[in-house]
C-alpha cells in the first residue's frame, strides 16, 4: 500500500492498533485495511527483583503504554503526515500468568507478581493434585492459592484477580474481561464452554470457603471472552490514559485482550489443529495445538487454549536468550576496547553464524542460561553458567553453538514430552522473535532440538503486537468465519517464508547435548544453593 493510501485510511479512522507488553518492550502495531503493519512504536522497560520478586510497578505500566502509544503516533506522523484521532479497533496484549490483585476500590494489594517468579512450588502441586491438571507456578491460581497458604493478609480483601493485559483492558474500558487464551493461563479452561472449569472452580471455592474467604473465583476473576466477540470500548480516562496528549478519542472497540502465548499463534498463523509455534526472546514457549487430550498429565507441560478456544500444549521456559545477549554484549565491550565500531546486527549475525561450523555436540562445552528459576528442570532460582571439560574443544565456534543450544534447552526437554512421549503430530512447525531475527542460525538450532522441520515467515519479527492487532481487526471485519479460516484467507493467503528440514547430524549432535546438559544439572541447583542473592 502506497503513503497516500496509507494516509487516508488512517485519517479516515480505519487503522487498527495493537499493542503488547513484553518482558523488555512494550510494542505497538498500527495496521490497515492489507493486515500489514504499516507503523510501529516502542517502549523500553525492564522488571524488577523487589524483595525476592519479579515485579513492575504500576507507574511503570502506565509511562509505559503512555510512551509506546507516543512513540507509534510520532512515527504515524512523520511517516505519513496525520495526527491519530480514530481508530477502527484496539486490541491489548502482555505477558501471561502472573497475579494482580485489587481491593473494592480499585487499590493494588501487593506488587505486580510475573510470570517470572517461581515463588507458588507448594500451591502448585497441590492444585495439580486436587484438579488432576497440572496447575504450574506462573498460573495467576497458583499465585493465589500459595497467598492463602501463606496467610497474606490481602486475600481477604480481594475483589479483582487480574493478569496484566486484563489489567490494562479493564482500566482503559471498564470492562472486567480477557481472552479465552489468557484465561487458559489464569485457570483451567473447560474445552466445552471454552470458559473456567465450573468442576474444578467449584473445588476451589471449597477451599476459599473453608478458610475464611467470602468471594468466589468467578466473582474475582475476569469474565472470559472468545475472539471476536466484543470486549467493550475506549472510555474518555481510557483515552487520555492512552494518549495524554489529548488527540486520541474515545468510543474506540476493543477486542478481547490476549496473553503473548496466543498473540503469537494468531502471528504465525498456528491456530489450527496440528500447527504449532515457538517464539524464542527473553522467555521461551513452544506450542501445539491439539487434536486430542494428552494421556498423561505433565508437571513440565501446560494445557492451555488458542484465542478461540481450542485446546494447545505449551512447554513454557522462563529463560531463553538474555544470557545469550550478556555474551554478545561482552564481544562488543571488546570490539570497543580494541577501538572498533561494531555494528549491533553485524555483531549477532558473526557470531551466530560462527555457532554453523561449531562441533555438532559443542565437544564438551555446557551452558545454563538460567537468568531466574526454571520449574520444568527443577529450579526455582537461577545462575547463569558456562562450564566445560578440560580436554573440551574451547573455540568460539563451539561457544556460541553451547549458548545458543542453551537457549532452547529446556524447551526440548518440555516439547519431548508432547513430541516422543505422546506421539503429537505437528504438520507445520512456525517460529519467531528475536532469536530467529539472524537468518537460518536459530532456525536450524530449533528444528535440530524439535527433530521437526522449521518454517520462519517474514513476517515473524512482528510478533504479538501485530498479533493482537489482528485480532481486533479481526472483530472488527471477520468474525463471521473462524478465526483459522480468516488468517488463512486474509492474512497469510500470499505470505512468503523459508522452512528448513533438520539435519540429522545436528538433531543427533543436539541429543548428545541434552544428555551432558541433565547430567549437570545438579551444578546448577548447587550453584543456587551456594551463590545466593
Amino acid at each position: 500500500m502506497n503513503t497516500e493510501e496509507c494516509r487516508k485510511q488512517i485519517e479516515a479512522g480505519n487503522a487498527v492498533i495493537g499493542i503488547e507488553f513484553g518482558s523488555t518492550r512494550i510494542k505497538a502495531e498500527l495496521i490497515l485495511s492489507d493486515h500489514a503493519p504499516a507503523a510501529e512504536g516502542a517502549y523500553e522497560w525492564e522488571n524488577r527483583l523487589e524483595n525476592g520478586i519479579w515485579t513492575y510497578s504500576l507507574e511503570d505500566i502506565w509511562q509505559g503504554l503512555a510512551g509506546c502509544y507516543q512513540d507509534l503516533k510520532q512515527n504515524v506522523k512523520d511517516r505519513y503526515g496525520v495526527t491519530i484521532r480514530k481508530v477502527k479497533a484496539l486490541g491489548i496484549s502482555a505477558m501471561m500468568h502472573g497475579y494482580l490483585a485489587f481491593d473494592r476500590d480499585g487499590k493494588l494489594l501487593v506488587p505486580f507478581r510475573t510470570w517470572r517468579n517461581t515463588i507458588t512450588e507448594e500451591a502448585a502441586a497441590k492444585l495439580t493434585d486436587l484438579f488432576g491438571f497440572n496447575i504450574p507456578q506462573r498460573w495467576s491460581i497458583a499465585h493465589l492459592y500459595q497467598a492463602m497458604l501463606n496467610g497474606e493478609p490481602h486475600v481477604k480483601d480481594l475483589d479483582y484477580v487480574a493478569t496484566l493485559d486484563a489489567y490494562v483492558h479493564w482500566q482503559l474500558t471498564g470492562q472486567r474481561v480477557t481472552g479465552v487464551g489468557d484465561a487458559s493461563g489464569m485457570f483451567p479452561i473447560d474445552q466445552q464452554t471454552c470458559d473456567y472449569d465450573a468442576g474444578m472452580m467449584k473445588k476451589f471455592d471449597a477451599l476459599a470457603a473453608s478458610a475464611g474467604y467470602s468471594w468466589n473465583l468467578r466473582a474475582i476473576f475476569p469474565k472470559v471472552l472468545r475472539a471476536g466477540e466484543a470486549a467493550g470500548t475506549l472510555t474518555k480516562e481510557g483515552a487520555a490514559r492512552l494518549d495524554p496528549a489529548g488527540d486520541l478519542e474515545a468510543g474506540v472497540p476493543l477486542c478481547p485482550p490476549e496473553g503473548d502465548a496466543g498473540t503469537g499463534m494468531v502471528a504465525t498463523d498456528a491456530v489450527r489443529v496440528r500447527t504449532g509455534n515457538v517464539s524464542a526472546g527473553t522467555s521461551c514457549f513452544g506450542m501445539v495445538v491439539l487434536e486430542k487430550p494428552l494421556a498423561h498429565v505433565y508437571p513440565e507441560i501446560d494445557i492451555v487454549t488458542t484465542p478461540s478456544g481450542e485446546p494447545v500444549a505449551m512447554a513454557h521456559c522462563n529463560n531463553c536468550t538474555s544470557d545469550l545477549n550478556a555474551w554478545v554484549e561482552i564481544f562488543d565491550e571488546f570490539c570497543h576496547a580494541m577501538g572498533i565500531e561494531a555494528d549491533r546486527n553485524r555483531l549477532f549475525s558473526v557470531l551466530y553464524k560462527s555457532a554453523l561450523s561449531g562441533d555438532p555436540d559443542c565437544a564438551g562445552l555446557t551452558s545454563y542460561n538460567y537468568f531466574s528459576g526454571e520449574p520444568i528442570t527443577g529450579l526455582e532460582e537461577g545462575r547463569p553458567l558456562f562450564a566445560r571439560t578440560p580436554d573440551a574443544k574451547f573455540t568460539l565456534a563451539n561457544f556460541m553453538r553451547s549458548n545458543l543450544f542453551s537457549s532452547l534447552a529446556v524447551l526440548k526437554i518440555g516439547m519431548d514430552l508432547l513430541l516422543k512421549n505422546e506421539g503429537v503430530k505437528v504438520e507445520n512447525m512456525m517460529a519467531h522473535g528475536g532469536l530467529f531475527k539472524t537468518p537460518v542460525v536459530g532456525q536450524k538450532i530449533l528444528a535440530a532440538a524439535l527433530n521437526t522441520p522449521v518454517t520462519v515467515m517474514t513476517t515473524a519479527g512482528e510478533g504479538g503486537a501485530w498479533g493482537i492487532a489482528l485480532l481486533a481487526q479481526y472483530m472488527a471485519e471477520g468474525a463471521d468465519r473462524s478465526l483459522a479460516n480468516w488468517l488463512d484467507d486474509e492474512v497469510f493467503a500470499d505470505a512468503k517464508g523459508e522452512t528448513l528440514a533438520p539435519d540429522p547430524v545436528d538433531v543427533k549432535g543436539f541429543d548428545e547435548y541434552i544428555a551432558r546438559y541433565r547430567s549437570g544439572l545438579d551444578v546448577e541447583k548447587e550453584a543456587v544453593r551456594c551463590w545466593k542473592n
